[in-house]
């Protein structure tokens, strides 16, 4: 059985389509000349084995080795039938870390640059009927100023809140065969107030386009462009209103038909917006109880070990009486991504950006066309409900952050998606936001109150920490304690957490209780941000410990996070 089997693309399936995870020849390439050398051509030595799609620091890829890697080499053979090439052939990549080159029988067939984000290319032209070979060469260098690189150590070792490299392949690698004449892309855009879905679609050749809505097994919903061709858009009235909401995801199916193309993809009928203070869905008024979620994996490293332990994360999450996370530092997988759809589980779209050093204006390289192709990948998905592509933009190396680098990549964002919220950076220092984020350690729950206490008294916030000085809070911004707590619990003297560690489980649940009653009390605070889900390595700061195991039982922390906030209708 191969590793991960399952679709990867849960949003966009094709039937005809081919799973390449599994055992591929393998080589390091420490002095990155493999190019030089030929490791692309027939007859190349490649002297290991490598478990696809787990990263070589991983140990479910066989490998286990974690010290810094300049450049990977990948290859496999897949055979192709006269039928397979009769239509288009498309080579996709879950995610290669960090900037890839792939030949198809000693043809290069197309470069990516971006470590996070899904990428296909169409090799039918060097494709051939029989047996074909694939070669995959990636470097990443997680030391380079213009390479984001998210919680991945900078040092040989693990340290403080960052954590074990991943190099090269490390999400799903899989065929898809095609017409020529075929669907390249959708975007949905939902109106549960009117109960219609608005789909605009890139089409590649000319023919009918039929969409049709289905909820439960019911057709809900029907359209058709005639003579269709580039890009369409249309709307869907829905017969059955059906609204997606936190806890409940409900979706309803959609299938395409374009010529002899069929694509099968879903959606969630919800209206989200920010409201003065209040985050709206269809409507209400919703605290987001988010959990901090590092998406690492003991045995893994950035991939899960399982599709049935992506979707276990978040019930572990909801167990403890969370309704959604920040995915911090990483992109996740889009099948996380389906898992939060279909339980109601909001999330916010980021980006790794550590590791970039955004004190330089030449960083919008490195950031800017991946956090495009981010949002475009996951503009669909209903549980997220912002994007935020800056965490934490510290000044460095003596310099301030370059502002307009975040203004530019704000701006953008808000181009591409006017329908969700957008923070520039979490934490610090804001420049162009759509809401007042911070992030809060304080461990003593009465100061705590202090913290934001003036936000009812009068409508004002100072940080104490001084953080975001440069952009003064404004009287009647969203306020998002997007990251507090982080209390250590560990019997690790060696571990790493904020604040003293409580000495009791008691103490534990005290402190916890009073910070958590400080924002959910506070009628003018819409959102925290718990940190965190699990320990990662030597971070053993998580309500789970890294092997997923609970630190305390789910039934004594549930209430204490999930419990009505002030601000909720």
């Amino acid at each position: 059985m191969i590793a991960r089997p399952e679709h990867p693309k849960p949003q966009f399936e094709r039937e005809a389509w081919r799973n390449l995870n599994g055992k591929w020849d393998f080589r390091f390439d420490e002095s990155d000349s493999g190019e030089e050398r030929g490791l692309m051509k027939a007859g190349a030595a490649y002297d290991r084995e490598i478990v696809v799609p787990f990263c070589p620091e991983s140990r479910l890829s066989g490998i286990g080795e974690v010290d810094f890697h300049a450049a990977v080499w990948y290859r496999r053979t897949f055979e192709l039938s006269e039928k397979e090439l009769a239509g288009r052939v498309l080579l996709h990549f879950g995610a290669v870390d960090h900037t890839c080159k792939v030949y198809v029988n000693e043809v290069e067939v197309g470069r990516h640059v971006g470590g996070y984000v899904s990428f296909c290319f169409d090799i039918t032209d060097a494709a051939k009927a029989g047996e074909n070979t694939v070669v995959v060469y990636a470097k990443d260098d997680s030391r380079d100023p213009m390479i984001p690189s998210g919680k991945q150590s900078d040092r040989y070792a693990s340290y403080g809140c960052y954590y074990t490299r991943t190099t090269g392949i490390w999400q799903t690698v899989w065929l898809e065969f095609a017409p020529e004449t075929r669907l390249v892309s959708t975007r949905y855009y939902p109106d549960a107030e009117n109960g219609v879905v608005t789909v605009q679609a890139k089409l590649e050749g000319n023919a009918d386009l039929t969409a049709v809505a289905s909820f439960e097994g019911r057709e809900v919903g029907r359209a058709t462009v005639k003579g269709a061709g580039g890009t369409v858009t249309f709307p869907i009235p829905l017969s059955e209103k059906h609204l997606w909401e936190i806890g409940d995801g409900k979706l309803y199916d959609l299938t395409f038909t374009f010529g002899e193309d069929k694509v099968k993809s879903y959606f969630g009928l919800r209206d989200i917006k920010m409201d003065g203070m209040k985050f709206r869905l269809n409507g209400r008024s919703v605290f987001q109880r988010l959990v901090l979620d590092q998406g690492f994996y003991p045995d893994g490293i950035y991939t899960a070990p399982s599709d049935e332990e992506l979707k276990n994360d978040i019930l572990r999450s909801l167990a403890m009486g969370f309704n959604g996370a920040r995915p911090h530092e990483k992109i996740f997988e889009e099948r996380y991504l389906y898992y939060c759809d279909k339980l109601g589980y909001i999330v916010w779209g980021e980006y790794p950006n550590w590791g970039l050093d955004h004190t330089k204006p030449e960083a919008i390289y490195p950031i800017l066309p991946e956090w495009i192709e981010e949002m475009e990948r996951d503009f669909n998905h209903p549980a997220i409900v912002g994007w935020c592509p800056f965490n934490e933009t510290w000044d460095q190396h003596h310099c301030r952050q370059f502002d307009p680098l975040l203004s530019l990549v704000y701006r953008t964002t808000k181009a591409i998606d006017p329908t969700r919220p957008a923070i520039d950076t979490s934490g610090n220092f804001h420049v162009e936001s759509d809401i007042h984020d911070v992030h809060d350690y304080e461990q003593k729950p009465d100061v705590m109150v202090e913290h934001f206490a003036s936000l009812v008294t009068d409508g004002t916030y100072i940080e104490p920490m001084k953080r975001n000085e440069r952009q003064p809070y404004t009287p009647g911004k969203p306020v998002f304690v997007s990251e507090y707590g982080g209390i250590g619990w560990s019997v690790d003297e060696s571990a790493w957490g904020y604040g003293n560690t409580p000495k009791t489980k008691e103490e534990f649940l005290t402190r916890l209780k009073g910070l958590t009653d400080a924002l959910l009390d506070n009628p003018k605070i819409f959102a925290f941000c718990y940190t965190q889900l699990t320990d990662v390595e030597q971070e053993q700061n998580g309500l789970y410990t890294y092997d997923r195991r609970p630190k305390f039982p789910p039934e004594q922390i549930h209430p204490i996070f999930s419990r009505k906030a002030a601000i909720e209708d």
